[in-house]
């Protein structure tokens, strides 16, 4: 099961008998995921010029998979008393695939969230779960690989493009804050152990958009071991650094370019 991902470096966890379920039950919902994450890429560019928000190659694997029918969904969890409505709940997942038996499973992507993100995820699902709406959830997030090696992504980015200063990512659509100029200024200038810039930008850009308080596979991994979730079946998938390609140059930016002028029209309304 999901054996071409692993050999990628995608990273699976399997809790409260999730791989047998998945295996028996499920071997539609295995393909569909094995076929949209198989497919995903995320441009070193996206990374760079998305400043570290969801880049759009992760709303591109969120595209994949509400075309196999993995759609958001709201469930309502209601309790009546002689008809009348006493208590009710609301909870939003955003992929969903319910199947002709009326079974569900539910799917959450992380890519870089506040860590916070994953309780409401496995309460979520613990939930849902318990009152029947959901047999298994998913949390695809960065895996250890990715977050481990995404200062030594950044920094082959700014070798093999010559980055030398803030000016030559202007035309990668990097636009820093003062903060953020501020940061990497005090790096380069300190007296003690001063760093080149682009020590100085890699440093500062990781640890600001990607940092330890983001949605990664150890924070995941660290909630399920103290048994936040349980005992929904759950399956973890951590997204490796293979994913982030270099070879797109600045093609990778038209969509980003093209989300920015969306969003600008959208302000304008």
């Amino acid at each position: 099961m999901f054996d071409s991902l692993i050999d990628r470096g995608f990273q699976f966890v399997f809790l409260s008998h999730a791989k047998a379920i998945l295996g028996v039950d499920f071997r539609v919902a295995v393909d569909e995921i094995e076929g949209a994450l198989g497919a995903a890429t995320i441009p070193i560019e996206e990374i760079i010029a998305g400043g570290g928000g969801e880049a759009k190659g992760t709303q591109r694997l969120r595209k994949a998979l509400t075309e196999k029918r993995w759609c958001k969904a709201t469930f309502v969890i209601e309790k009546r008393i002689n008809g009348v409505s006493r208590e009710s709940q609301s909870h939003e997942v955003d992929h969903v695939r319910e199947f002709e038996n009326g079974s569900r499973i539910a799917l959450e992507i992380e890519w870089n969230n506040k860590d916070p993100f994953f309780d409401r995820d496995l309460e979520n699902f613990k939930r849902l779960h318990a009152d029947g709406a959901i047999s298994i959830g998913i949390i695809v997030t960065r895996g250890s690989a990715l977050q481990g090696n995404m200062r030594n992504l950044v920094a082959r980015f700014l070798d093999e493009r010559q980055i030398q200063c803030l000016d030559d990512l202007r035309p990668w659509n990097y636009d820093p804050t003062a903060r953020q100029r501020q940061a990497i200024t005090q790096k380069m200038t300190r007296v003690r152990n001063p760093l080149p810039f682009r020590e100085a930008f890699t440093d500062t850009f990781v640890a600001d958009k990607f940092g330890e308080a983001t949605t990664h596979w150890r924070k995941l991994e660290d909630r399920v071991h103290r048994g936040v979730g349980n005992p929904c079946p759950l399956v973890l998938i951590g997204l490796p650094d293979s994913i982030v390609t270099f070879h797109e140059g600045k093609a990778a930016l038209a969509e980003v370019e093209a989300g920015e002028g969306n969003d600008q029209d959208t302000d304008a309304t």
